[in-house]
């Protein structure tokens, strides 16, 4: 059924959205100012009003989903609270993990440490000095036994942002999840997976993209079979935008890189409307409040465009575009760090004005190093105060009709359109994958992100745009704070676990799982269930992906001048 509203600034687009609002189920909840104004849950034009254009901008609930995707927005329910967090080893991770569901917490994130997001063992000689410092040391699924421990992952959310080695993760997640009793047909969350963005950006890649878009391949039909409930890609621009780019170049190379994703799901043969629902997204929320906010926008508008005209998907869940939201890691400053709290805020703002599904709110300290547990918990509270006292969540879209972030929300859908463009121009065959692969192996998405990053560094050190503490407003009475160390005893331990498991397991079996797992990386049979049988069977990450190396061979970035 064509999902398009003919007559959306009529009174039949209203009566279209009151027919959605009245069939679904809203919270219990006061939905009036603080002063006692009772609100509508949406507003529009008025009656009988014809507004030109307004079918851009619609009704929350319907295509082109610009105002959200549900016509309740919020009133239905809010975003899923959902703190990135990870440090240490599995044991001090699950520490955290349960003091942010205690405090109010509504899903789990995992943050992993280099060495697991390169695929290599704690114990590899490359991995030494980094075990346990940016995130979880996570060595095997014995590992996952204990970052879960006492959490029913039948019950929780789960979002696991690593991508070259997602897969092998995912599997020890499911083992984990297996271990407790759980049916892994039942479990819900994301799983990043997002490979062109580290090729575009963040640089955490195993092999040549080929291989890895194998295995995604493998992934998305394993989940759509087996784990329907499970999102197993989150393409992410949170890490293109940190890299430097321009909220545009944010918006479009992450859409062109969602396409080529729903190019590889077609290209398996699975139907559109079963697994792009599968693929979620991840956004940043930068510091410039309506451009933030108009980016969101125009990233659903066109993804149900795209969705709906291009890649023939036909139902509203298609064409939805679901999105979690980290505030701005690279906004945040050494200079004045409690400043932090108050860039978090608006950004966090900006992304629940844009109609995030889920977010986390950085910690002031993340600058200085991982989030201490008080300033964890201010970052907790920044959202629940968003939530539960300011009313933004009274009203759908409530900047909807603006006609500044309706004009921002047109020119970077315009700005993002032309990129496409030269993507698709890129490539051999038109398509967006082609396009994807072409920039990659040139250099060019690193080059575009390279001059918007100079351009910005530039107008910082004139002075043309200004930072509160560091080029602006210099002078601080602050004391210095105390951060989170991780000490070298994380890795000593870790390390003598990892020896203990690999001493205790079956290792021969182990060693036979992996080698079972290349010989069907030699076939077109899926990889996903005998990679399970692997983390069942105790073999580590970098054991796993060492053979994945051996079989695929290592890439090398092109020099680029």
């Amino acid at each position: 059924m064509d999902t398009s509203p003919s007559t959306a600034g009529t009174a039949e687009g209203r009566r279209r959205w009151q027919e959605r609002f009245d069939a679904a189920t809203k919270r219990d909840a006061d939905f009036s100012t603080l002063s006692g104004v009772e609100v509508d849950p949406v507003y529009g034009p008025p009656e009988g009003a014809e507004v030109a254009g307004f079918d851009r901008i619609g009704w929350p609930g319907e295509y082109p989903f610009t105002r959200g995707l549900y016509p309740t927005g919020y009133r239905g329910r809010t975003w899923t609270i959902r703190q990135f967090a990870g440090f240490g080893n599995a044991e001090q991770t699950n520490e955290r993990y349960k003091m942010i569901l205690a405090e109010g917490g509504g899903g789990l994130s995992v943050a992993f440490d280099m060495p697991t997001l390169m695929g290599r063992d704690s114990d590899e000689e490359r991995s030494l000095g980094e075990v346990g410092h940016c995130g979880v040391a996570i060595d095997s699924a014995a590992d996952m036994d204990l970052l879960f421990a006492d959490i029913p992952l039948a019950q929780t959310t789960t979002s696991m942002t690593i991508s070259g080695p997602a897969v092998p993760v995912f599997c020890m997640y499911l083992v984990a999840a297996e271990r407790q009793g759980a049916d892994i047909g039942a479990l819900n969350g994301t799983l990043q997976t997002d490979i062109f963005k580290e090729y575009i950006a963040q640089k955490e890649w195993l092999f040549a993209p080929e291989p890895h878009l194998r295995l995604i391949g493998d992934l998305m039909e394993f989940c759509a079979r087996e784990v329907p409930a499970y999102k197993p890609l989150s393409v992410s621009g949170y890490h293109i935008r940190e890299a430097g780019s321009t909220a545009a170049q944010e918006l479009a190379f992450t859409l062109a890189d969602g396409f080529g994703y729903l190019e590889l799901g077609l290209s398996r043969g699975l139907d559109i409307e079963q697994f792009a629902p599968g693929l979620s997204f991840f956004f940043d929320a930068h510091i410039d409040f309506f451009e933030e906010i108009a980016k969101f926008r125009a990233a659903r508008r066109i993804w149900a465009r795209w969705v709906r005209d291009v890649y023939g998907g036909k139902s509203a869940r298609s064409q939805s575009l679901r999105f979690h939201t980290q505030t701005a890691g690279v906004s945040l400053t050494a200079q004045q760090p409690d400043n932090n709290i108050v860039r978090t805020t608006i950004e966090a703002l900006a992304a629940v004005l844009g109609g995030t599904n889920s977010l986390h709110t950085n910690a002031l300290d993340e600058v200085l190093a991982l989030p201490s547990e008080r300033a964890a918990q201010i970052a907790l509270r920044t959202q629940q105060v968003i939530a539960e006292e300011t009313g933004v969540v009274n009203v759908a879209d409530p900047l909807g009709g603006s006609w500044y972030v309706e004009a921002l929300t047109d020119e970077l859908e315009r700005q993002a359109e032309e990129i496409f463009i030269r993507i698709r121009d890129m490539g051999t065959d038109g398509s967006m994958t082609s396009g994807l692969l072409r920039g990659i192996e040139d250099g060019w998405f690193m080059a575009e992100i390279a001059e918007a990053a100079f351009v910005y560094q530039r107008q910082l050190e004139k002075g043309e745009k200004k930072v509160v503490g560091v080029n602006v407003l210099t002078r601080s009475v602050e004391d210095p704070l105390e951060i989170l160390r991780v000490s070298h005893e994380v890795e000593v331990e870790q390390n003598r676990a990892l020896g203990a498991r690999r001493s205790s397991r079956d290792d021969a079996a182990a060693r036979a799982a992996v080698h079972r797992m290349v010989d069907v990386a030699r076939t077109e049979e899926n990889m996903v269930p005998a990679m399970l049988d692997a983390c069942r069977a105790e073999a580590t990450l970098g054991e796993i992906c060492d053979a994945l190396r051996e079989e695929w061979g290592a890439y090398t970035e092109p020099a680029r001048f």
